[in-house]
């Protein structure tokens, strides 16, 4: 399952954000991932996360795989959009 967002923060996708994303995406026993420009990051990796310096505006695809991928992805999706 995979979903296509845009990053609403004004500030991009910053600390305290990558933070509540990791969060919400380490409550699933799902595989987790967010895809920016040709770049594969683990979504409960903060660090990860992180480096992948996302601004504001950009669009980015989550995609998930496992039994609670989809609600996976919206919670992820309501923080991030």
């Amino acid at each position: 399952m995979e979903k296509e967002i845009m990053i609403s923060s004004t500030q991009g996708l910053h600390a305290a954000l990558a933070a509540k994303v990791v969060q919400t995406a380490s409550k699933y026993a799902v595989e987790i991932e967010l895809h920016y420009h040709n770049k594969i990051v683990d979504l409960k990796s903060i660090l990860a996360l992180m480096s992948l310096a996302v601004p504001h505006g950009e669009n980015v695809r989550i995609i998930a795989r496992g039994t609670r991928a989809e609600e996976a992805i919206k919670d992820v999706a309501s923080i991030l959009g």
